[in-house]
């Protein structure tokens, strides 16, 4: 069997290629080259990776960037339609039984990549025919060539270049290169497993996470940040601009929906633990903040994200934040379609990790926050310690997440707190109750008798649990250590043991944490409450804990996992059931569509009597019930059904929606009955804290609601409690209910790995969860239903005016087909039903473009026209108001003009009057002064001329004398101009002399004031160089006196003391000898002293006298006078008083000197007379 050389064009485009493959040498056969490209399209079913395949995926998104960018950065499609293919050393052979291998040898080709494109001329009918997805014995899919097909047999190859020999039906027919990657499911010609495996992990490795399967958004989790969101993402879905699937397109059409048909709307997400619900319900509410945003709630409400996940998340084995809890959020928005409100509502919160972790997983996130981001005052206030320091957090063995800041995610939930209203003493209470919880796990028991009943050890937990609580530390440790119980009339304390005492401790701790949480909530609801503004409308986002299987699975995984089946069945009614029942009803042409259904799973649980749910609440009513006693009444009564599985001791398997699940029954009946004894509940309502005494009251409210059928012996309010599978079942029909009024939205959230790996696609695992949350079949019913309908009146209602005749009086059937047959809508994509209008996917579109064009060509007719009117009354009311102006102006301007020419007139007249005074005036003035002036000037001419009377005798003298007299009249006038400024200038001299003559008398005046003040000085130091001299000159006398008697003493006395007996001689020779030198030394002083006040007398008399001169300005120097006598002034008190000291010591010394001889000369006189006696006798 020989094929042609030619390299097979439907094997040439496979454009998502890892790039580790590189091509071996030219010599490679280009047919085995092109088989290699294709290995990336093989699909494990099994959900088996190998380090290899792992190593292919992360490597994929390196090769996109590749094909999309290439060296010019656009799209090259020869990089995307042309790879090389690796070496075959070291493929293992893919050969089993019952497939026959046939090898097949291929010469080898040299042609280039572009050229084998372009010269591919083969037609596109066979080219889609060649290729195809094949199903190996181990569950691999791969896409292979079809060489040869006869019969019910063909050859195919494989991508690793393996040749086999297959039935025709094992094939499943691969969709064309064109489609590879396409934005929507329903646009794939062949529908299988194998080609939406393949069309996600291309769109997957390209950071295109968002993929339409007709209704339903499926998201596939990155665990990396893509660059899909913000606010310029954002502004374009709001425009319109960006058409391809994505959280921001599913919030729009919830919100637009919501603003056109004022109905509710729900965004319902679903998916497994890890699949990414939690951060796609917050970037929902990022978009819906930013659309309907403006009143400042919407920020608060972005900011319960994170005090709902400090509180609420936790790591577990397959997700670092995972959601242990169940919340839906209802946004309310206003007529103008903007954020009025919010609720919160909150389910099943997992209570037992508060006490309990596996190895490996954390307690809730805000427990590590406050132990990392405390400041130092909270950490004091609340004797804080690291998280290894408490029991309950060192459990795991796990106290951090990688890339994850404890301490910088408390500032942010502080931060939050403070948005949504809590007061800072409100956060305080509750980080109390916080570290009271983890304290409650260090608190330790002491055995206290032989029957091992124990007693709460009063240690560091205790103390401060009781402190952060605000209780008695008595009544603490009793409440531990001790139960109250109630038979008949009296009342018995019971002693408990280690267990019983250590489940109190625990039961108390989850107590407080869940009504802790429960309080934050109602506290969130109070600050986002709607009040006055509710309108009614409201977009519902549901994040609810997804699909949960682990090793060990106990009762928080059996509640979680009956949510997920509640909320598939939602999902299966809204998008099969009802959409099929409604077809059927309305007697459209319809071929039913097979899906899978989990109503039996469904009744195995909320099946009355012999339910799940039921049974679990009948055993934990029974006083002697256990969990292996469960276990065997299960498995007594459900064994027949399909759906459970009988296991060994205390386990049992339900046959789950999205796979098998084993549970164990070991702590089923506690958990369910969720028991608080009344005296715990006691001791919080006795706390002085007002968050205990609040959690009390909410539990005993909680406990007045009494069940039907018998109690278990427990005593106290918790026996009437309700189990928390009977609550958490009410909450979830309450929630359908819910739903149920509303339109939803559906986003399935798929996990591409267990290993939390970016760029990591496990086929088996994706595949797993496509068939679990049946997108196939949504994708099958919409493409072959028709998904969208309306009433035969609200078509015509809304497309009546579209027809180009007039249909009023017709039905509105009449009027539905005429609009349908105007359109030419083929009758293939649309059906008449009884009630409705069906149409396929796209038809409405048609006529909503066509009714919205027409609207707008109408509209602006009308704007067009009205403008038009508007225009001409506009025109009409100028024209009025032009014309009344110009009268009443005219009117105006004729008055003012004349009011103007009276006052013309009246001031002409005025100024007319006042002019002719001023003339009158100013002639008369002058006039006066022409009479003064020539008659000043006639007189002194007649006076000057008086002399020569004779001259006027004559005529000619009068005539010569009148010429005479003019010429001296000019001349008088000069010598008058010549007077009156000398007169100025002498005055002026005069003003100048008087100012000297007063500066020269200030001048003298200071000058009489220092000449007073020197000679005032030099008496004050010539009368103290008096005193000076005269107490000089005194020393003098009384020295000389001293030392003349001293003399004439010693030598009238040198014989006599030369006898004096040898008792006194030695002290009296030395008495004597000191004295004359102290008086010598006295003198010394004296003499000194005396020359110092000489020399000091002289250097201040000649310092004084250089001032005096200096200030009366007979020698020049630069220097202030009064400034350096006042210098020197300070400087003669200064050595005045010292001198004066000097003085007065020396004069003490000399008295001293002057008493020492009066003693000895007394000592002589007594030896004179000693002597004279001596001599008498």
């Amino acid at each position: 069997m020989s094929q042609p050389s030619r390299v097979l064009p439907s094997l040439q485009s496979i454009k998502s290629l890892p790039p580790t493959f590189r091509t071996t040498g030219d010599q490679t056969p280009d047919f085995v080259e092109k088989q290699r490209d294709l290995k990336l399209r093989s699909t494990d079913v099994n959900g088996s990776s190998s380090a290899e395949n792992g190593a292919l995926v992360e490597e994929v998104s390196e090769e996109v960037v590749q094909v999309y960018t290439g060296e010019s950065g656009l799209f090259n499609e020869d990089l995307a339609y042309s790879r090389k293919g690796e070496s075959l050393e070291g493929r293992p052979s893919i050969a089993d039984e019952g497939v026959e291998s046939v090898p097949l040898a291929f010469p080898s080709i040299s042609l280039s990549s572009r050229e084998r494109r372009w010269s591919d001329t083969t037609p596109y009918a066979s080219k889609k025919k060649l290729q195809s997805w094949f199903q190996l014995p181990n569950g691999h899919w791969e896409l292979g060539k079809i060489i040869t097909s006869s019969g019910t047999e063909s050859v195919i190859s494989l991508p690793d270049g393996q040749v086999l020999k297959v039935k025709e039906e094992s094939l499943v027919q691969a969709n064309p290169d064109i489609l590879d990657g396409v934005d929507d499911l329903m646009q794939l010609s062949y529908l299988n497993e194998p080609s939406v495996l393949y069309n996600l992990h291309y769109r997957y490795s390209q950071n295109m996470i968002y993929t339409k399967a007709g209704p339903v958004l499926v998201a596939i989790n990155p665990f990396k940040i893509v660059p899909l969101y913000g606010t310029d993402y954002i502004e374009a879905y709001k425009r319109k601009a960006i058409e391809s699937p994505h959280v921001y397109a599913i919030a729009d059409t919830a919100i637009r929906e919501m603003i056109r048909d004022e109905v509710n709307q729900s965004i319902i997400i679903s998916g497994e633990s890890g699949a990414g619900k939690t951060e796609t319900a917050k970037i929902a509410m990022q978009y819906l903040a930013a659309l309907g945003g403006g009143s400042g709630i919407e920020y608060e409400i972005l900011k319960t994200n994170p005090i709902l996940e400090a509180f609420g998340n936790a790591k577990t084995l397959r997700n670092n934040n995972s959601s242990r809890f169940g919340k839906l959020i209802e946004i309310h928005f206003s007529e103008t379609g903007k954020i009025s409100g919010a609720n919160i509502q909150t389910f099943l919160l997992e209570k037992s990790r508060v006490v309990q972790c596996n190895e490996g997983e954390r307690s809730y996130h805000i427990f590590y926050q406050l132990c990392a981001g405390a400041p130092p005052s909270l950490r004091g206030k609340l004797n804080l310690r690291n998280a290894e320091d408490y029991k309950y957090l060192r459990q795991s063995n796990c106290y951090s997440i990688a890339g994850v800041n404890d301490a910088e995610e408390f500032r942010i939930v502080v931060e939050a707190l403070d948005v949504v209203h809590i007061s800072k003493g409100d956060q305080e209470s509750v980080f109390a109750m916080l570290a009271a919880v983890l304290w409650l796990g260090n608190i330790s028991f002491a055995v206290i008798d032989n029957d091992n009943h124990v007693q709460a050890v009063e240690d560091e937990g205790l103390l401060n649990v009781a402190k952060l609580i605000g209780c008695n530390i008595e009544d603490l440790q009793l409440t531990l250590s001790t139960r109250k119980m109630k038979v008949r009339n009296d009342k018995i304390v019971q002693k408990l043991t280690l267990s019983q005492a250590m489940d109190a401790r625990d039961a108390l701790a989850k107590s407080i944490y869940a009504c802790l949480f429960d309080w934050l909530v109602e506290q969130i609801n109070r600050s986002l409450q709607v009040g006055k503004r509710r309108t009614g409308r409201s977009i519902s986002i549901l994040d609810i804990y997804g699909f949960e299987s682990f090793n060990r699975n106990s009762f928080e995984q059996f509640c979680i996992n009956y949510a997920n089946e509640r909320l598939q069945q939602h999902f299966n009614r809204h998008l099969f059931k009802l959409e099929q029942e409604e077809y059927i009803q309305d007697g459209i042409d319809w071929a039913k569509v097979e899906f899978e259904d989990n109503q039996d799973c469904l009744n195995l649980f909320e099946k009355r009597p012999l339910g799940l749910l039921s049974l679990l609440d009948e055993e934990s009513t029974f006083p002697n019930g256990t969990d292996l006693t469960f276990a065997n009444k299960l498995k007594q009564h459900l064994s027949s059904n399909s759906c459970f599985k009988e296991e060994r001791d205390q386990a049992f398997t339900v046959c789950h929606y999205a796979g098998e699940v084993s549970y164990n029954t070991t702590g089923f009946l506690e958990k369910n009955r969720d028991l608080l004894h009344l005296d715990s509940i006691q001791l919080l309502s006795s706390c002085t804290c007002h968050l205990p005494q609040i959690f009390a009251s909410l539990m005993l409210t909680q406990s007045e609601k009494p069940i039907v059928g018998p109690l278990h012996k427990s005593g106290g309010a918790d026996s009437q409690k309700l189990s928390v599978g009977t609550k958490f079942k009410g909450q979830l029909f309450q929630l359908m209910q819910r739903l149920e009024s509303t339109t939803p939205h559906f986003i399935r959230c798929i996990k591409p790995n267990n290993l939390q790996s970016p760029e990591l696609y496990e086929q088996g695992l994706v595949l797993q969860q496509l068939r679990c949350c049946g997108v196939l079949e949504v994708v099958r019913i919409s493409r072959s239903g028709f998904p969208t309908r309306m009433s035969h009146q609200k078509f015509a209602k809304r497309y009546g005016f579209l027809l180009l005749e007039n249909v009023a009086s017709q039905d509105p059937l009449s009027v539905s087909v005429a609009i349908l047959h105007q359109f030419n809508i083929l009758p293939e994509m649309y059906q008449v039903g009884y009630t409705k209008l069906f149409f396929r996917t796209g038809q409405i579109g048609v006529l909503e473009d066509t009714r919205n064009r027409t609207l707008h060509g109408i509209l602006r007719v009308q704007s067009c026209f009205r403008g038009y009117q508007v225009r001409c009354s506009l025109n009409d009311f100028r024209g009025g108001i032009t014309t009344l102006q110009s009268f009443i102006r005219g009117d105006k301007i004729r008055k003012a003009f004349a009011a103007l020419l009276q006052r013309h007139r009246a001031a002409v007249v005025i100024q007319k009057w006042i002019k002719a005074v001023y003339a009158r005036n100013r002639a008369k003035a002058i006039s006066d002064a022409s009479i003064v002036i020539q008659s000043v000037i006639r007189g002194w001419l007649v006076r000057r001329c008086s002399g020569n009377i004779g001259f006027l005798k004559s005529l000619d003298m009068k005539t010569n004398g009148s010429g005479e007299v003019l010429v001296k009249s000019s001349f008088l006038a000069d010598l008058q101009r010549r007077v009156l400024k000398a007169e100025a200038a002498l005055r002026v001299k005069e003003e100048e002399n008087d100012i000297l003559h007063q500066r020269l008398q200030q001048y003298e005046s200071r000058w009489s004031e220092y000449e007073m003040k020197m000679k005032s000085m030099e008496e004050v130091w010539q009368k103290q160089m008096r005193s000076l001299q005269s107490s000089l000159s005194i020393a003098k006398k009384s020295l000389a006196i001293d030392d003349s008697e001293r003399n004439s003493d010693a030598s009238v006395n040198a014989s006599d003391e030369r006898d004096y007996s040898w008792e006194v001689g030695t002290n009296h020779k030395r008495q004597e000898s000191n004295g004359t030198r102290s008086m010598s030394a006295g003198l010394s002083v004296v003499s000194r002293l005396a020359e110092e006040f000489e020399q000091r007398s002289q250097v201040f008399g000649d310092d004084a006298k250089f001032l005096v001169e200096v200030k009366s300005g007979q020698v020049e120097a630069s220097l202030n006078p009064d400034q350096e006598l006042r210098r020197l002034k300070q400087m003669f008190e200064a050595w005045k008083k010292d001198y004066g000291t000097r003085l007065r010591e020396t004069k003490v010394i000399l008295n001293k000197l002057g008493s020492e001889d009066g003693a000895l000369d007394k000592m002589k006189k007594k030896w004179w007379g000693r002597r004279n006696s001596t001599r008498v006798t």
